[in-house]
């Protein structure tokens, strides 16, 4: 089977997975998967979750959004965070959950509607992460 890489780029770190053989990602229109010699392309990614499966093994990673860079068989995830299974807080992911539900159902005409649901968006995602 064909393989590719993956790099993850965030404003704080950086890190790379090699030999993948699938990668799926939470796309603005919807999930996509990739696979080694996709075509060339690039997507906005929403927040949510990222799966990779490489050595016959499932990864898992919450992320909040950013772009997909598909390119000479190398897949750059350029985006606002990631992180893994490992790395999320699983009591802090409900605690997030919780506020951003509650701002949501609040009447305070100063709520950022828009912000609160990508909260709530990523909140969620990295609690489904860390349930893996």
């Amino acid at each position: 089977m064909a393989l590719f890489d993956i790099e993850f780029i965030t404003p704080t770190r950086s890190f790379d997975i090699q030999d993948v053989e699938y990668v799926k990602c939470p796309g603005l229109d919807g999930s996509f998967g990739v696979m080694a010699n996709h075509t060339d392309s690039v997507i906005s990614l929403s927040a949510g979750e990222i799966k990779v499966l490489n050595n016959s093994k499932q990864s898992y990673f919450s992320t909040s959004g950013g772009y997909a860079e598909m390119s000479s068989n190398r897949l750059l995830l350029l985006v606002d965070s990631v992180e893994s299974q490992e790395e999320i807080d699983e009591k802090r992911a409900r605690d997030a959950v919780t506020r951003a539900k509650e701002r949501l159902s609040s009447n305070n005409v100063d709520i950022d509607i828009h912000r609160a649901e990508y909260s709530l968006a990523r909140a969620l995602s990295r609690l489904s992460v860390s349930k893996r």
